[in-house]
C-alpha cells in the first residue's frame, strides 16, 4: 500500500478579496490584507481568512511505498497555485494512496476543495463516492469516519474539536523534532519577501513530523510491532540524513536519537 502524508501552506488570497469587495486594483496588497484582517477580527475575533480565501503556496508530501520513503515539495518554486493543486490530485488519481494528515479535514482539504473548484482541477478518483469503484462507497476520501484519509489530529481527539492538540506539542511529547523553521505565522511574511523556499522547507518538516506521529499511532493500535516501529523510524532518520538542506540538519539536531516509547 502507498501511504501519503500531506500538508499545505497558504496566504490570504488578495486578488479574491479585491474581487469580492470591489477594492480598487491600485490599493497596495499590504493595505488590502490589513483592511481584510480588521473586517475579520470585527466579525469573528480572528483575522484568519476562511478556507476559500486561502491561496495555496506550498504542498509537501511524505510517501512510503514499497521499501522507499520520500519527502518532497510538489512542483517548483515558480509554479502557480493551479499547478500545485493539479499535481497533488493527479498523484492521488494515479496511486490511490492512503492519505494521512494533521488537521487535514479541518483545514487542508477544505482549502484544496475550494481552490480546485475555482481552478477547475479534475480529481475523479479523489471525489469518488462509489459511483465508479464500489469499494469507495464504504471507504472513500471524503467521509469523516472512513479511513482512506486519516486526519490524525481528529482521530486522536476522538472527533472532538475541544480535545485537538497541536502537531508541534504532540511531536515533541512523542520524542520527535517538532516544528522547525519560520512557523505558520511567518508564512505570509516569508512569501511577501520572496522566501518561498523557506516555506517549502517548513512544510516538508511538518509532513515528516506527521509521518513519525502516525508510526507511533500504528504501534499503539497494533499495526506495527515494536521492532517494525523502530525500523520505520530508522528508515526516516537515514533518508532525511541523505537529503540536502539546512532544515534537515536542524530537524535531526532536534530529534533525540532514542525517540523513547514510554512504557
Amino acid at each position: 500500500m502507498t501511504m501519503l502524508v500531506f500538508d499545505i501552506e497558504t496566504v490570504p488570497d488578495v486578488d479574491g478579496i479585491r474581487r469580492l469587495n470591489g477594492i480598487d486594483a491600485t490599493l497596495p496588497d499590504d493595505d488590502v490584507r490589513a483592511w481584510f484582517g480588521q473586517q475579520r477580527r470585527a466579525a469573528t475575533g480572528s483575522d484568519f481568512a476562511p478556507p476559500y480565501l486561502q491561496k495555496v503556496v506550498a504542498i509537501a508530501c511524505a510517501m512510503r511505498r514499497g521499501d522507499e520513503f520520500r519527502v518532497w515539495s510538489i512542483g517548483d518554486v515558480g509554479d502557480d497555485e493551479a499547478t500545485l493543486i493539479r499535481r497533488f490530485f493527479d498523484g492521488i488519481d494515479k496511486l490511490t494512496p492512503q492519505l494521512v494528515s494533521w488537521n487535514g479535514s479541518g483545514f487542508d482539504l477544505p482549502v484544496l476543495h475550494h481552490r480546485a473548484l475555482f481552478h477547475g482541477v479534475p480529481a475523479p478518483r479523489y471525489w469518488d463516492w462509489g459511483d465508479t469503484d464500489r469499494e469507495f462507497k464504504f471507504n472513500n476520501y471524503l467521509s469523516r469516519f472512513h479511513t482512506r484519509h486519516i486526519d490524525l489530529m481528529d482521530v486522536l481527539a476522538g472527533y472532538q474539536a475541544r480535545a485537538a492538540a497541536p502537531l508541534d506539542a504532540v511531536s515533541k511529547l512523542c520524542g520527535f523534532a517538532g516544528k522547525i523553521g519560520i512557523g505558520g505565522a511567518g508564512v505570509a511574511a516569508a512569501v511577501a519577501a520572496g522566501r518561498l523556499a523557506e516555506v517549502r522547507d517548513y512544510c516538508e518538516a511538518d509532513v515528516v513530523n506527521t509521518w513519525l506521529v502516525y508510526q507511533r499511532f500504528r504501534l499503539m493500535r497494533g499495526e506495527l510491532l515494536p521492532d517494525e516501529y523502530a525500523t520505520e523510524l530508522q528508515r526516516v532518520r537515514t533518508r532525511i540524513g541523505e537529503l540536502a538542506g539546512d532544515h534537515w540538519r536542524e530537524f535531526l539536531a532536534q530529534w533525540p536519537p532514542e525517540a523513547p516509547v514510554r512504557p
